[in-house]
């Protein structure tokens, strides 16, 4: 653990979940962990004891991306941790392919069709991943991204090409997407089993993330909002390019902070945690220090988002990580300039770079 996480209290210590398998969390909640094949190595889901029209059943809460591997992890459940009742719903807090990809396989019921049951949303969330899915728009990949990190100061070749062959990144993650869904909005109460779930939305991380916080038991299933050991990845991406999502991400920590101290979080990667205020204030100094030392770069000469990366991450990045690199440091770069603190100007090569006002 770094300091950091010693200000917070993990209740099941270091006890995980065996892909496949389950652990209960809080009442009538029961915790999933499948694997991922990225740098952050694994996704955090979620089973809710729920009844809908007098039948019992579970609601899941996201679904990991589209692989045979987690497909595999996905029966094991089914056949062993579900106490032989259906799943009733799908609820999934985003649109990013680690909690997206199998919405449409897990709504169907799996490799044999055990039930036929509904996605629920945010509007934002759902159209934005239909989009993506129908390859119209990756931020991950394709002639969009490519020129998008361009013009931002991303000029070797063979990144560029990379992003170009990338294009296919999000369907292969999400190849399909429900035609039909349910609209779940900010402040919505959802009735699950014999308890109610307020929606939370969140903005930056993504077009309109749904966090689920059930006050009766004092649990947070926080989705990317609010994570343990690392900072929410927040961008601004080719689809938005004069985004302030670091604004919006801030602004929509303020809702968290409202809720009970002791409150237990189910994030959607590492340990679920008590210290939700101190996390909060760990992200808010997090933020700060990295605005500072890009306003202090900036002032003593104009910088791309490119020439920014090195200053706030310093190691080896691929590809995967360079997006998120790039498109973060462009979000601390977009609310210093969008606030006034940075001017910005488009040089003779068209990379735009930001600098004194």
């Amino acid at each position: 653990m770094n300091a950091l996480e010693h200000q917070l209290n993990y209740p099941f210590a270091d006890t995980l979940p065996e892909p496949g398998h389950v652990l209960d969390v809080a009442p009538g909640v029961r915790w999933l962990r499948m694997p991922l094949p990225f740098a952050l190595d694994h996704i955090n889901l979620w089973l809710l004891r729920d009844e809908i029209d007098g039948r019992p059943g579970w609601t899941v809460v996201d679904c990991g991306i589209a692989s045979d591997t987690i497909r595999a992890h996905w029966e094991q459940v089914f056949d062993h941790a579900l106490d032989g009742l259906p799943m009733l719903r799908v609820i999934v807090t985003h649109c990013h392919p680690d909690h997206f990809g199998l919405a449409h396989w897990l709504c169907e019921g799996g490799e044999h069709g055990r039930w036929n049951v509904r996605l629920w949303m945010t509007l934002g969330e759902y159209m934005t991943g239909r989009v993506m899915a129908a390859g119209d728009g990756s931020n991950a990949g394709g002639e969009g991204a490519m020129h998008h990190f361009a013009r931002h100061g991303l000029t070797d070749e063979a990144s560029l090409e990379k992003l170009r062959d990338r294009h296919g990144y999000y369907p292969n993650l999400v190849p399909d997407v429900p035609g039909q869904y349910r609209r779940l909005r900010e402040g919505d109460a959802v009735a699950i089993g014999p308890r109610r779930w307020r929606v939370v939305t969140g903005f930056g991380h993504s077009p309109e993330h749904c966090a689920l916080h059930c006050e009766e038991t004092g649990v947070l299933i926080s989705g990317d909002m609010v994570l343990p050991r690392i900072s929410t990845n927040v961008s601004v991406f080719g689809m938005e390019p004069e985004g302030n999502s670091l604004g919006l991400y801030l602004e929509s920590l303020g809702r968290y902070e409202t809720m009970p101290a002791d409150t237990l979080v189910l994030p959607s990667h590492g340990k679920p945690f008590r210290g939700l205020h101190t996390r909060i204030a760990q992200l808010r100094a997090h933020h700060d220090a990295r605005l500072a030392e890009v306003l202090e770069a900036c002032a003593k000469r104009p910088h791309s988002a490119a020439d920014i990366v090195p200053i706030m991450f310093k190691r080896e990045l691929d590809i995967h990580q360079m997006t998120f690199a790039m498109g973060e440091a462009l979000a601390h770069l977009h609310l210093l300039w969008l606030s006034g603190r940075l001017g910005r100007a488009t040089g003779d090569d068209g990379v735009i770079r930001f600098g004194r006002v």
